[in-house]
């Protein structure tokens, strides 16, 4: 099929974007390169996207820098206008936005419609607010002066957005960094970039001026390296694995520009004696089972009271084999497909590894075959762990593969709980008000959930510690990370001697 009659059966009323967008206009990658964006359910490809390389980046590199001088001086109020318009339009086109997504990714459509489309709009219309309310200081110093602080955009900014949630990240990525004055190269990943590049095109009709935002699809190796390396761009903003991280630090060393990461997890996810137990099956199944477990933030570590372990166990994996696999654009669909044939082996790989190391696999650990067969399911996986030191209790696995362990005392349980490298999202059950504050306290973490999991909003910072990064997404905290502080002095009736004396 073609990308427009595959748009058409899958409910979208406008094309398949597929090529760069550059200084406002869609255009074909230098090279002429491409790459198969491909349907997660059945391996169908849906487009063949243009792959930016080098050539491309300078391009859009060289239209941002032509934007920024009349977007970073432009009326906070007339930026935040925009952006408020972008909030609307993405509503307006949210069952397209839903569909499309969930085409692309393997998010069940449900979810798609009520979580991705409205976050995103959510956090663009939050930022657009914010635009004209983000203020610098006044700072007493000594007697005769006034000092005051600007707070100015970085400048060009280069993004890098992962295939977990395109959609949703790009507006947590661009939403900040244009409120607050930048301009925006952004590469949204080559195996999900449709949604990204539907964006695009509805910040235009928003009214975003020509070159203040480019979208370049394209290889990590290749663009997402270049990105991080150019003399030019000014910060990179970077979510994905911690290994990436790495490199993305190291690239930028060229230029030392302003680096921000949000990256691995491994989140401990506890459920102590006195916990609500149905609270805390329902709770953890979400944590780990929403978005097939694609999320940095999901409780992979599901870390269980001995005395309630047997009864918990039950309830949960109950749970866990009723879960609905199936066409992401299929209503009834409560888990759908990985987003790649090499991620969902990746995941899988990990049984092997579970065994190898003496775990028991209580359920799932496999594909679905029948009709799923084709597609990058795997079954929701819970395994009990030996030891809280063994790789798949170490790793982040990023699938529906959920970790079991048990512990006997809340010393033992926060000595788990911190026994990685990893520091972002965390969370525990309780109903012993006293615990949860020293627990949420005590927990290497940037995140705490008491008696929820993964809740987020445009007003509350999101981001980790340790090998899961720095800088804050959300809230006023992304505003900090996309400015930079002046410090202004002015000599109002300072009576000052001079220096040197002739």
């Amino acid at each position: 099929m073609k990308p427009n009659d595959i748009a058409a059966a899958a409910g979208l009323r406008t094309p398949i974007r597929h090529q760069l967008f550059i200084d406002g206009r869609f255009v074909d990658a230098e090279s002429g390169e491409t790459l198969a964006t491909l349907n997660p359910h059945d391996n169908t490809p849906i487009a063949h996207v243009a792959l930016a390389g080098k050539a491309d980046v300078d391009k859009a590199v060289a239209a941002a820098k032509r934007a920024f001088p009349a977007w970073s001086r432009m009326a906070a109020a007339d930026r935040g206008r925009i952006l408020l318009r972008l909030a609307d339009l993405i509503e307006a086109n949210g069952e397209e936005l839903a569909r499309l997504e969930s085409l692309d990714t393997g998010h069940p459509i449900r979810d798609s419609r009520r979580l991705d489309v409205p976050r995103t709009a959510a956090c663009f219309r939050y930022f657009g607010g914010m635009a004209d309310k983000f203020q610098g200081e006044t700072i007493p110093v000594e007697e005769g002066f006034l000092n005051y602080t600007l707070r100015e955009p970085v400048g060009i900014v280069g993004q890098v957005v992962p295939w977990n949630f395109p959609l949703m990240f790009t507006s947590w990525k661009m939403a900040p960094a244009l409120a607050a004055g930048n301009c925006i190269v952004m590469k949204p990943a080559e195996i999900t970039p449709l949604t990204s590049l539907r964006i695009a095109e509805l910040m235009a009709e928003a009214g975003l001026p020509p070159g203040v935002v480019n979208m370049l699809p394209g290889l990590g190796s290749v663009a997402g390296q270049y990105i991080a390396e150019h003399p030019e761009i000014a910060k990179i903003a970077f979510t994905g694995s911690t290994a990436t991280g790495r490199r993305i630090v190291q690239a930028s060393a060229g230029n030392l520009k302003k680096v921000q990461l949000e990256l691995g997890g491994k989140g401990p996810n506890i459920v102590f004696e006195d916990a609500n137990l149905q609270a805390a099956v329902n709770g953890s199944a979400w944590a780990i089972f929403h978005n097939q477990g694609q999320a940095c933030i999901a409780g992979s570590r599901l870390m269980l009271h001995e005395k309630i372990a047997d009864a918990f166990l039950e309830q949960f994996i109950a749970l866990a084999q009723s879960i609905r696999l199936g066409n992401p654009l299929d209503e009834n669909t409560e888990m759908g497909p990985l987003t790649s044939v090499q991620h969902r082996d990746r995941v899988l790989s990990y049984v092997q590894v579970a065994q190898g190391q003496g775990g028991e696999v209580l359920a799932g650990g496999k594909s679905p075959g029948g009709d799923l067969a084709q597609g990058c399911y795997v079954a929701p996986t819970v395994v009990r762990a030996k030891s809280y030191k063994d790789r798949v209790a170490q790793e982040e696995v990023f699938g529906p593969f959920v970790t079991v362990l048990t512990f006997k005392t809340d010393e033992e349980a926060m000595q788990i709980a911190n026994g990685t490298d990893y520091g972002l999202g965390s969370g525990l059950w309780t109903r012993d008000l006293q615990r949860a504050h020293k627990v949420a306290r005590d927990l290497h973490a940037g995140m705490v959930w008491i008696n929820s999991y993964k809740r987020v909003n445009p007003g509350s910072p999101f981001g980790g510690v340790g090998q899961s990064g720095y800088g804050r997404e959300m809230g006023f905290d992304a505003m900090r990370e996309y400015t930079q502080v002046k410090s202004v002095w002015v000599n109002v009736d300072a009576q000052i001697p001079p220096h040197f004396v002739r």
